[in-house]
């Protein structure tokens, strides 16, 4: 039973990745700040996993700390080995990922995002763990005029969350390339995870004014929010709001664990992959499934276009479905579905 550490884990992506983990048999620590999650997100957690099988609160572990705090990594290494196992790798959510503010604060993300992971690679090559698993973003492309854009696309991000993300990329291919037969390292570029998990217990709640769509289409629609702002309807698209690739978060844990499985098995490599499903919704079709799904109003204006956003950006996944024969199997339908169950039960 390998042991994998998650940076970031009590959060929306990480929270259900480590899920799945658990139930594919993995032992799973988990390092986060809360800096963007509840603390009783933990106990939710442990509530789905005892639900699922009890069995698997003995095998999942938390830490509060800040990855840019290089001791508080080190004694979590220490201390996993001390208890009598290493961990074999790392799956990396850890960061702050809100567009507008990056902007507004960029030395808070390059601090945050990029110190935090030259912090947690030198604490792996110290431990000699080196198979890891970065949560990066398809913000790293910016503006293509591919109808799908593909991996080899340019990397062209467009704010300073973006830059931050395509920088760690650079960084973790230097390091590859430092030592190519030491160290698997797997870049996910994901695009707009939404979604809930089905049992209702855990999906997306960010403390405070959320920065993402979907959250915020949840809270009008529950009146902790009185109207959702679009930002522009005189984009270049086929109902002038942006067209995005929401891809349910239970699809894109998945394709976690898989990636980490290919990692695991194969020789020492570097993969760019992305994560969506291959189908644009624009952000008044995602308001009008999410109304029609789940019978509630969702009221909403338009708003000048925001700094750093752009037209469409929809995924090639085939890479990732040849190399890992991962593909996403939930509709949009289910993603509204999921995401108002949660919603509900918050």
């Amino acid at each position: 039973m390998k042991r994998i550490l998650v940076t970031g884990g009590n959060g929306f992506i990480g929270s259900h990745t480590c899920i799945n983990l658990l139930q594919k048999d993995y032992e799973v620590i988990i390092v986060d700040s809360f800096i963007n999650s509840s603390r009783d997100f933990y106990e939710r957690i442990k509530i789905l996993a005892n639900r699922i099988d009890p069995k698997l609160l003995t095998r999942i572990k938390i830490f509060e700390g800040d990855i840019r705090d290089k001791n508080l990594l080190e004694g979590i290494f220490i201390k996993s080995i001390n208890d009598g196992k290493r961990i074999e790798g790392v799956i990396h959510f850890a960061g702050l990922k809100a567009v507008n503010e990056s902007i507004k604060k960029p030395s808070k993300y390059w601090d945050f995002n990029f110190i935090g992971t030259f912090r947690l690679i030198e604490v792996m090559e110290k431990f000699e763990c080196r198979t890891l698993i970065f949560s990066s973003s398809a913000t790293v492309y910016g503006y293509s005029k591919e109808f799908l854009i593909t991996e080899s696309a340019s990397i062209n991000p467009k704010n300073p969350y973006g830059y931050t993300k395509a920088a760690i990329e650079n960084f973790l291919k230097n390091i590859f390339n430092s030592k190519p037969n030491k160290w698997r390292i797997a870049c996910l570029r994901y695009f707009n995870p939404i979604g809930a998990h089905s049992s209702g217990l855990i999906g997306e709640n960010p403390n405070g004014i959320p920065n993402n769509i979907f959250p915020f289409i949840n809270q009008v629609a529950n009146g902790r929010i009185q109207n959702l702002e679009i930002y522009g309807n005189d984009w270049d698209t086929r109902d002038g709001t942006c067209i995005r690739d929401y891809i349910h978060v239970m699809d894109l844990a998945e394709g976690h664990i898989l990636s980490l499985e290919f990692l695991l098995k194969n020789d020492c490599k570097f993969i760019n992959l992305n994560l969506g499903t291959g189908i644009g919704t624009s952000v008044l079709e995602l308001v009008n499934i999410f109304q029609e799904e789940n019978k509630v109003k969702v009221p909403f204006n338009y708003a000048d276009r925001r700094d750093g956003d752009i037209a469409r950006i929809v995924a090639d996944n085939s890479l990732a479905y040849s190399l890992l024969n991962w593909k996403p199997t939930k509709t949009i339908n289910q993603m509204c579905k999921d995401g108002w169950r949660w919603q509900q039960k918050i």
